[in-house]
């Protein structure tokens, strides 16, 4: 009987610890909560929508936050901080697609054209895969060194269904235009006239590796982007 007390002693002690242990867990818990939190500019599982204004007009976007989270936070952040003001849509491909994002080719300056394409922002996200995304037309994707690998500035829209072929699983769609008006500003970007492989040198299409094929002759400009809070 002499023990007991010690006992009733050193069980209340555990219990008073276990207590001090949840309450610094949960302490723990929420400021990691808080600043994971921080990291993201909206909700991730809402809809986000820009503005893409360009020479030829401008076109309504929705951004897919939840497929690509990462992905459309750059893009957001990229727009917000005027990064895409006034680059060159630099590679058009009728029946394809067109790309622009390349801070190489701002204010269209022809004397640097040899190294448009090459150029980016400087941040970097990860390659997110929704396979539930698609690479049909009007469907937007980031542009990379390589298929399956991150990217940065440079984005392009698709103006084919039949891309999503070639294209699905190795560049990351994270929205799509929103109407035919929307797409009939793309394809009047599309239709603009561009160096062929003739123009600039190449013996084929297949050989060419000039940077000025699928160049716009007379730049067309991303003029800007407009984060929306609805469409």
């Amino acid at each position: 009987m002499v023990n007991k007390p010690r006992r009733r002693k050193q069980e209340g002690h555990g219990r008073t610890y276990l207590v001090l242990g949840l309450i610094v867990v949960l302490i723990v818990a929420g400021v990691s909560y808080a600043y994971t939190a921080s990291l993201w500019p909206f909700n991730k599982t809402s809809v986000i929508y820009a503005k893409i204004n360009t020479s030829q007009g401008s076109f309504e976007v929705e951004l897919f936050s939840s497929s690509a989270p990462k992905t459309v936070t750059n893009f957001v952040s990229l727009a917000k901080s005027g990064f895409y003001n006034n680059l060159v849509w630099h590679r058009i491909m009728k029946g394809f697609v067109i790309q622009t994002g390349d801070q190489n080719t701002r204010g269209g300056v022809n004397s640097t054209r040899s190294t448009w394409g090459y150029g980016n922002s400087g941040t970097s996200v990860p390659f997110e895969y929704d396979p539930n995304l698609h690479n049909d037309r009007g469907y937007i994707a980031m542009a990379s060194t390589e298929a399956g690998s991150g990217g940065t500035s440079q984005f392009y829209i698709n103006l084919n269904d039949t891309n999503a072929a070639s294209l699905d699983g190795k560049y990351a769609v994270f929205g799509k235009a929103l109407n035919d008006s929307g797409m009939a500003v793309i394809d009047a970007i599309a239709n603009v006239p561009v160096y062929t492989y003739l123009q600039v040198g190449c013996a084929s299409l297949q050989t060419c590796k000039s940077p000025l094929l699928n160049q716009p002759i007379t730049p067309v400009f991303l003029v800007s982007v407009t984060i929306l809070s609805g469409p």
